[in-house]
């Protein structure tokens, strides 16, 4: 389990959207304070506040698909819908960031705002590992 690479892919995947993204600005609101993800939740708006959801489940899902070792195809599918879940993310941050109000003033838009994108990277890469040793064992089973 721990000895394949895509297990890597998954646990910087994991670490990304479970831990890193709750430590990193998103964005500058008009006082010029950095917003958090944590500071998401007290917002009335319902967008904003799926944003830290879709984040722990972005996490969630990629521990079960580590868990999920001994069948790849299902190892395939949550991979998908993570990254599926990660391109709504990304949508919905997008999305806030162009309806951001006072753009006379110079917004700031952090780092954080990146991250769906580089996890979306590490669930490719852990994607094309896992379809790579699907094939692997399929030509195995072939030659006997």
């Amino acid at each position: 389990m721990l000895q394949r690479i895509q297990t890597v892919y998954l646990l910087v995947a994991i670490i990304l959207s479970g831990i890193v993204s709750f430590l990193l600005p998103f964005w500058s609101d008009q006082e010029m304070e950095d917003v958090y993800l944590d500071s998401l939740f007290q917002t009335g708006e319902v967008t904003l506040m799926a944003v830290p959801v879709l984040f722990m489940m972005s996490g969630l899902i990629s521990v079960i698909t580590i868990l999920s070792f001994k069948t790849r195809t299902r190892q395939i599918v949550f991979n998908r819908l993570n990254i599926v879940i990660n391109f709504l993310l990304l949508g919905v941050i997008v999305y806030h960031l162009l309806m951001l109000p006072g753009e006379t003033v110079v917004s700031k838009k952090g780092i954080g705002v990146f991250i769906p994108l580089i996890v979306i990277v590490f669930l490719a890469l852990a994607n094309k590992a896992i379809i790579k040793d699907e094939k692997l064992v399929k030509s195995v089973d072939r030659l006997r």
